[in-house]
């Protein structure tokens, strides 16, 4: 007997007289319709039921509700779970009990949602770790499909070391945890680093508490930032701070190490509590300094590299680990203030003298005004006393101008010393900054590095010549240029300037003389040493009226030609002249 026949029992019902006769009962087809209905599950549309997992390929899975037919389901629906096999209890939503083809329509996506919301909230309640699908990245994480909803997975709740790559998790079903549910807008957060950090938590406890200051690890480089690099040691990370990375100054630590480069690092501190340790790498070779040339001395010229500036001086990097300073007063014999900036740059490659070397500190200063001579050393040479010389004006005061003749050697113009002639108040009425001006050296004061300059000596004095133009009582045309509350500055010829006071400004018709005017003055005083020449126009004609009054006064004096005339006869006279002597008098005074 077959395996197909060895079970089947004939009905114990069975007419066979009927069967072989050829007759049969009278039973309608809705009767039979319905006697095979009772034998199946009563289905209602629009509900969730179980169903077996009859069969699964890669575009469906047939699934049975105990209908008179089966439903296919897309596996798309099914990639949360990659898993599921056939004899597989899963949830469907019937969509319809029977299409236009008599198919029945289920769906497991849509039974998932009818009650995802429950159990996600439950997922969260209990801390219950959940499948999820990955459907695709978006800004700052991915999107997870978990029972049919979409949830936000992170990026930083991927794994516990960064991600790069996030689309190699596309497309994979992993374990979550529910983190955060937003009631409101119906939004999930879940996390796949929460599942393993309670592990690695422990095991950083295991890691930390065996470590131990000087300690030296291999570890591999996690993550690059600007400010340092993280490594992981084994479960637990530790920092290497962007200057513990190498003796030399680094800009950027990717030019040290590389991503998931494995490296040795020394434990520099560790704090148990925060769970933060301090690596470093540069420790584990010997310092720069301390490899430096014995024989290296102050005065010994060297050639490096700028490798920061500031406005006070550079850093010059001699050997990778050992740098010196150049202050900015030791870039140029200049006294100027100036900053570093003006003379190097970042990147430079520049020759220095060592200035001071101290190994215990393992401090270095450099100058490169060194290279050159100190040209204060031989400033007699140079610029002897009388010597004449073009230099730029730098800037004023209000007592005169500096100037600069070469790089580190300046002067002084005083006021008094620019124009023999103009009264100047200001330097810059005279001068502007950044001109030339011709100079005559006057006076050298080599210990204060300043030198004392002329610039009216380069002519001869006028004033000697003045002298004898305008003597006193002199009258010469003059110019009113300006009146002053004291008086008026009146130009008599090129360069050539006097002063009036009010009282010498009144004109012969009682008038006030006014700017601009040009009328006759008279020289009453002449000061060579103070340049001072004290004109009068009232004088001009103030004078020859008291000249004539003068003249006449004397001319009413002189004796008139009939009177008597007295002889020297005092010798001669007598008690008997006396008499006549007396009436003389009465006679002259009489006349008078």
């Amino acid at each position: 007997m077959s395996e197909l026949t060895k079970n089947v029992q004939p009905l114990q019902d069975f007419d066979w007289d009927q069967f072989e006769n050829g007759t049969t009962v009278n039973v309608s087809k809705e009767e039979l319709d319905k006697a095979y209905d009772e034998t199946l599950n009563k289905v209602s549309e629009h509900q969730v039921v179980d169903g077996t997992v009859i069969s699964v390929d890669k575009k469906e899975v047939v699934v049975n509700i105990g209908y008179k037919s089966d439903g296919i389901i897309p596996a798309s629906e099914f990639r949360y779970n990659p898993e599921l096999k056939a004899g597989d209890v899963v949830e469907v939503y019937v969509e319809n009990a029977e299409d236009k083809k008599g198919q029945l329509v289920l769906s497991h996506k849509k039974a998932r949602m009818s009650k995802s919301w429950e159990r996600v909230n439950a997922a969260l309640e209990a801390q219950e770790i959940i499948q999820g699908y990955i459907k695709c990245r978006t800004k700052g994480g991915m999107i997870v499909d978990v029972f049919g909803i979409e949830a936000f997975l992170p990026g930083s709740q991927i794994d516990v070391h960064p991600i790069r790559d996030y689309d190699q998790f596309v497309g994979k079903t992993m374990e979550f945890k529910v983190v955060k549910i937003n009631q409101e807008f119906r939004n999930v957060v879940v996390s796949h680093k929460a599942l393993i950090e309670a592990e690695l938590e422990a095991q950083k406890q295991e890691i930390i508490g065996k470590l131990e200051k000087g300690q030296i690890l291999e570890g591999v480089v996690k993550n690059i930032t600007s400010y340092g690099v993280f490594v992981d040691l084994g479960g637990v990370d530790g920092l290497i701070h962007i200057t513990d990375l190498s003796w030399g100054r680094v800009d950027d630590p990717h030019k040290v190490v590389e991503l998931d480069q494995k490296i040795n690092v020394v434990i520099l501190d560790f704090d148990e509590e925060k769970k933060r340790i301090a690596l470093g790498l540069k420790q584990l070779t010997p310092h720069p300094w301390d490899a430096l040339d014995a024989d290296l001395k102050v005065g010994d010229h060297v050639k490096g590299k700028v490798v920061v500036i500031a406005d006070y001086g550079a850093f010059v990097e001699i050997q990778p680990g050992v740098e010196g300073l150049i202050h900015v007063s030791e870039m140029s014999w200049s006294q100027h203030l100036r900053s570093a900036q003006e003379f190097l740059k970042v990147g430079d490659e520049i020759e220095a003298v060592i200035l001071t070397l101290d190994r215990d500190e393992r401090k270095m200063s450099l100058g490169i005004k060194q290279l050159k001579e100190d040209p204060w050393e031989a400033i007699e040479v140079k610029y002897p006393v009388g010597s004449k010389h073009a230099a730029r004006v730098r800037n004023f005061t209000n007592f005169g101008v500096f100037v600069e003749l070469e790089e580190g050697v300046d002067g002084l113009i005083h006021i008094s010393d620019l124009s023999w002639t103009k009264k100047v108040k200001h330097p810059s009425e005279f001068t502007q900054v950044g001109a030339e001006i011709d100079v005559i050296v006057l006076d050298i004061d080599k210990e204060n590095r300043r030198l004392s300059l002329g610039h009216k000596q380069l002519e001869d004095n006028p004033w000697d010549a003045f002298e004898e133009q305008y003597t006193v009582g002199s009258i010469h045309e003059g110019k009113i240029t300006e009146l002053l509350e004291k008086g008026a500055v009146v130009s008599l010829a090129e360069n050539v300037e006097g002063f009036a006071t009010p009282k010498h400004l009144q004109k012969e018709d009682g008038s006030q003389a006014q700017a601009g005017e040009v009328l006759p003055f008279k020289v009453i005083e002449f000061n060579k040493d103070s340049k001072r020449i004290i004109l009068s126009h009232s004088r001009t004609f103030e004078d020859p009226q008291r000249e004539e009054k003068k003249a006449a006064a004397k001319k009413a004096r002189a004796p008139k030609a009939d009177a008597p005339k007295i002889e020297n006869v005092a010798a001669s006279t007598t008690l008997g002249d006396i008499d006549v002597l007396a009436q003389l008098k009465a006679q002259m005074e009489k006349g008078e």
